[in-house]
């Protein structure tokens, strides 16, 4: 299934996506319709906050619907609606993964830059924005925007001190992020937050894949094409950490909460390994694809 968080008739929604991608079913919707099965919750987040029962009462739901012929009444066209990100204010930071390509580690720095453990930072929830929305240019702190194309994964389960072998059980989804980041501010600050954290530089989404229809997630093709061109290509199979080793590294100690997301990392091919740079510009048209999640599309303010 593919989870949104959609605008409708100026009302934020939890919905699930119909067949083609075309229409979108809301929760509420149903609900209202004469589902009396579960209660939504009104956001996306809330409803994974309820954990796996969420899963079922939405297959439930689905059911419901098609027993009931009631496709066409509930169901809205993708085109009267505006795609939020998935979870549009999540309650945390985004936990990222830093220099999770090798060849990204090299064209940042040297072989010497492949790290070793796992490198994190985290950008604020602030960041984030969904598909169509604009990425700001932020002229006034930065002359050196770039774009990341990531996978990112949602948590689905509530796990301290989480086992590699048991973390894909914590997972609820995968999404796609587009980790913006001014390289200047970066470079200036000696550190990761500020350079990464301007509004409007995690775009999102379009929705959450659940788990169970991404068969093998370390082995998924990732692309960013900026105005037409291909410049990141690559396979998460390049990980450095895998998905499971993320989860168990960043789980001791520290809980993992549904709702949680974290972006696992950006290939070769980011603007400022180009030489000479290639920094984002007013009107660039960014398309990220993740193979069996779809396209995440944004444009840089004009």
């Amino acid at each position: 299934m593919k989870l949104v968080t959609a605008l409708y008739q100026n009302k934020e929604m939890a919905g699930v996506m119909g067949k083609g991608n075309e229409t979108v079913l809301f929760l509420s919707h149903a609900q209202r319709k004469g589902f009396m099965s579960t209660t939504f919750c009104d956001t996306l987040l809330g409803c994974l906050q309820n954990g796996e029962q969420f899963l079922q009462d939405v297959h439930s739901l689905n059911e419901w619907v098609k027993t009931n012929q009631l496709e066409a009444e509930l169901s809205i066209p993708l085109k009267d609606v505006q795609l939020l990100a998935p979870i549009p204010r999540p309650a945390k930071n985004i936990f990222c993964i830093g220099k999770n390509y090798a060849e990204h580690a090299i064209e940042m720095g040297s072989k010497d830059d492949i790290p070793e453990h796992v490198m994190v930072f985290t950008k604020a929830p602030t960041t984030v924005i969904g598909p169509t929305e604009r990425i700001l240019l932020h002229m006034e702190v930065t002359e050196q925007l770039d774009y990341e194309g990531e996978l990112a994964f949602v948590i689905g389960k509530k796990g301290r001190a989480i086992k590699k072998e048991e973390a894909f059980e914590y997972i609820f989804g995968y999404t796609i992020l587009n980790d913006i980041t001014a390289r200047d501010l970066q470079k200036k600050h000696q550190q990761f937050f500020i350079g990464k954290s301007l509004d409007n530089s995690a775009p999102m989404g379009p929705w959450i894949v659940t788990k169970d229809e991404i068969r093998d997630p370390g082995n998924l093709d990732v692309q960013t094409i900026v105005n037409g061109e291909l410049r990141q290509s690559s396979n998460t199979k390049h990980f450095i950490f895998p998905i499971e080793e993320i989860i168990s590294v960043l789980s001791k100690g520290m809980t993992l909460e549904p709702g949680d997301i974290i972006a696992t990392g950006t290939p070769k091919g980011v603007g400022k390994g180009f030489t000479p740079p290639r920094f984002l510009k007013k009107g660039d048209k960014i398309d990220i694809k993740i193979e069996n999640i779809g396209t995440l599309t944004n444009i840089v303010e004009e």
